[in-house]
């Protein structure tokens, strides 16, 4: 077992693989539970989307992928809040058209510079090619994330409970919204090194998703959160080394499968326990009748 665990740790691009998942995974999971708790599946989605072009760009001009990246994502945001604020369309669909428009664009970059660019690296991801210098632009942007999200956790926590609350305590609630949606890039722009653009929501959604079956609390959540991201994404690089599996994808299915463990199994909100809880009721109602 031992060598099972350290042979694969023997080469330099899986310590950096190992690295590179363990960083984004910790700062998507913490992310993950405001995304969950406020509804905001989708603008992860829209977000993990419309950094394709900025990708695209990057690796045509030779700048690092994550400041391409970065900025296609705070211009997704920024367009998205624009198109909502006009108030012509619904939210959803302000996101729709946003993420769809700027994904269209990176596949017709991709499509025009087809010799500079790997489509399926850029779409699922490519760990096990990180070289030091995208390792080292995960751990800033990610140690960024993380960061941010503890320094201001007291006060996201009221926004995301009780909007209306926190600004009457005084809370720019804007300003944190905003601050809110700038970690949702930084996130995004880590995750899409291990899992692509395409896979990086799901690694935004899960752990927090999976968290809130088990927590009673903002705090609860947050920890088992990073459990289940580093659990999913450690398991998900081994298997994949192992049976020879792209390691993106693999992370993500590893992700999803804790998580319908834990939908089937969670001692409150499981479904087999809510199930066996209301067999034993209706038999305790039929022997009190």
């Amino acid at each position: 077992m031992i060598d099972l665990l350290v042979e694969p740790m023997t080469y330099a691009f899986m310590r950096r693989a190992l690295l590179v998942v363990a960083a984004s995974g910790i700062a998507g999971a913490l992310l993950s539970c405001w995304l969950v708790h406020m509804g905001w599946s989708l603008m992860g989605d829209a977000v993990s989307h419309a950094v394709l072009p900025g990708v695209v760009i990057a690796a045509m001009t030779g700048i690092p992928f994550s400041v391409g990246a970065l900025i296609a994502a705070l211009v997704a945001v920024a367009l998205i809040g624009g198109v909502r604020e006009a108030g012509t369309v619904r939210e959803d669909a302000a996101m729709g058209i946003v993420f769809t428009a700027l994904f269209s664009l990176g596949l017709v970059l991709i499509a025009r510079f087809p010799s500079q660019q790997d489509l399926h690296s850029i779409l699922f991801g490519s760990v096990l090619g990180v070289r030091d210098s995208d390792l080292a632009q995960v751990l800033i942007v990610a140690a960024f994330t993380v960061v941010v999200l503890l320094a201001f956790r007291r006060d996201l926590i009221m926004v995301a409970f009780d909007r209306v609350q926190a600004h009457a305590l005084g809370l720019r609630t804007r300003a944190l919204l905003a601050l809110l949606l700038a970690t949702l890039a930084t996130a995004t722009v880590a995750g899409v090194q291990s899992v692509g653009v395409i896979l990086v929501v799901a690694t935004l959604i899960i752990p927090g998703a999976t968290a809130q079956l088990l927590a009673r609390t903002m705090t609860g959540t947050m920890v088992l959160a990073v459990v289940v991201a580093l659990a999913g994404g450690v398991t998900g690089l081994y298997f994949g080394y192992y049976a020879d599996l792209p390691p993106g994808p693999v992370v993500v299915l590893t992700q999803a499968v804790l998580f319908l463990v834990v939908q089937l199994f969670a001692p409150r909100r499981g479904v087999v326990p809510r199930a066996l809880a209301a067999t034993r009721a209706r038999r305790s109602g039929m022997m009190a009748a």
